[in-house]
C-alpha cells in the first residue's frame, strides 16, 4: 500500500504545477521591493502587512481555465471561497474582496458573476472592486481578498515545530462535485450558519494560540498542501497513512485512500501543534462540527515518509 500511496502522491497534476513555480516565486522574492512593513509574504496561505494593533491580510488565487468553461457559476463561487478559505486558515476574518473576470461568451460571463454573488452571499464578504473584459478571447477569473487579525493570535504557514503533532481537520458532511470526481464539496449546499460556525474554529485556535502553522486543503490534495507546509517550514514529516479517515460517502462510492488524496477537501485544514495541544485542538474542531484527527509528526531533516504503523518508506526530500 504504501508504494501505491507514494506513486500517487509523486504523480498527481497539481503538486507537480506547485513544484513548477517555487523558481517564480523565489525569483519575486529575491528581486521585488522591499517594506518594513511586511510581516509575513510569499509562503503564507495570506500574507500579512502591519497594520497599527493588527495585520492586514492579503490573499490572491486564479481558477482554471478548464474550470470556468466546464462550470462558470461553479468557478465563480469557487473564485470567493478559496480566497476566503485562505484567510481563516491563519485564523483572520475576511472583509473584502475583488475580482478580475474575462469572458468570450456572454452567457457564461453571467453565470460566472452570478457564482461570485452567491459565493460573496454565502460568506458574507462583499466585492468592493475588480476589473471585467466581455470582449476578450478567453475566460480567465482571479480574486483577491483582504482580512484581519490580531497580531498574535496570526498562524503562519511556515512556522512548523520539530516535534509537532500533524492534524487534519475536515468537514465529513460532504458530497462529489459536478463539475470533478476529485472536488468533496461542503460548502454549496449549506447555510452560511453553518460555513461560518465551522471556519470559526480556526479562529478559536488562533485566539488560543494553540497552533504553530496552517494550510487550507486545495487543489493541491491532502499530501500538496503538507508539503508545501513543510517546503516552507524548511522541515519533514513521518504521515501514517492508516491514520486518514475518509468520509463515509465517499467509502460507499468505493474511493480508495489514493483518490482521496488527491481530492480539493473544502472545509479542511493542516495543522501543526505542540502534542500536548492535540486534545483541546480536536476537542475544539468537535464542537464546531468538524472531524479532526492526528496523522504524524514534522522532523528536522527536510523529508516526507509515509508509514503503514509496520514499516516507513521516503518519498520525496526537499
Amino acid at each position: 500500500m504504501l508504494d501505491k500511496i507514494k506513486n500517487a502522491i509523486l504523480e498527481s497534476e497539481h503538486i507537480l504545477e506547485k513544484s513548477k513555480i517555487k523558481p517564480i516565486v523565489q525569483f519575486i522574492n529575491e528581486n521585488c521591493h522591499k517594506s518594513s512593513r511586511i510581516y509575513s509574504a510569499f509562503g503564507e496561505d495570506s500574507a500579512a502587512v502591519y497594520e497599527n494593533e493588527k495585520y492586514l491580510l492579503l490573499t490572491t488565487d486564479r481558477i482554471k481555465t478548464s474550470f470556468i468553461e466546464k462550470s462558470p457559476f461553479g468557478a465563480g463561487f469557487s473564485s470567493i471561497l478559496v480566497s476566503v478559505d485562505d484567510i481563516y486558515c491563519c485564523g483572520g476574518v475576511p472583509i473584502a474582496g475583488s475580482v478580475i473576470i474575462a469572458y468570450p461568451d456572454e452567457e457564461k460571463g453571467k453565470r460566472i458573476v452570478e457564482g461570485i454573488c452567491e459565493g460573496s452571499k454565502k460568506f458574507q464578504v462583499p466585492i468592493i472592486r475588480g476589473h471585467t473584459d466581455s470582449r476578450s478571447n478567453c475566460y480567465e477569473l482571479s480574486s483577491t481578498m483582504i482580512g484581519e487579525i490580531e497580531k498574535d493570535h496570526y498562524i503562519s504557514a511556515r512556522n512548523a515545530k520539530i516535534g509537532d503533532s500533524i492534524i487534519l481537520a475536515s468537514d465529513f458532511n460532504g458530497k462529489v462535485g459536478k463539475a470533478s470526481d476529485l472536488y468533496w464539496d461542503t460548502v454549496t449546499f449549506k447555510s452560511t450558519e453553518d460555513l461560518l460556525n465551522k471556519r470559526g474554529a480556526m479562529n478559536e485556535i488562533a485566539e488560543k494560540r494553540l497552533a504553530n502553522a496552517s494550510k487550507d486543503v486545495s487543489n493541491g490534495g491532502l499530501f500538496g498542501t503538507i508539503m508545501q507546509l513543510l517546503f516552507y517550514s524548511r522541515l519533514g514529516a513521518n504521515i501514517c497513512v492508516s491514520d486518514i479517515v475518509l468520509p463515509k460517502a465517499l467509502l460507499d462510492l468505493g474511493y480508495t485512500l489514493e483518490k482521496y488524496i488527491k481530492m480539493y477537501l473544502t472545509t479542511s485544514f493542516i495543522l501543526t501543534v505542540p502534542s500536548t495541544n492535540c486534545g483541546a485542538i480536536i476537542e475544539i474542531f468537535k464542537k464546531h462540527g468538524m472531524h479532526a484527527s492526528n496523522l504524524g509528526i514534522i522532523t528536522k531533516d527536510p523529508v516526507l515518509e509515509i508509514n503503514d504503523k509496520k514499516k516507513s518508506i521516503k518519498v520525496i526530500k526537499f
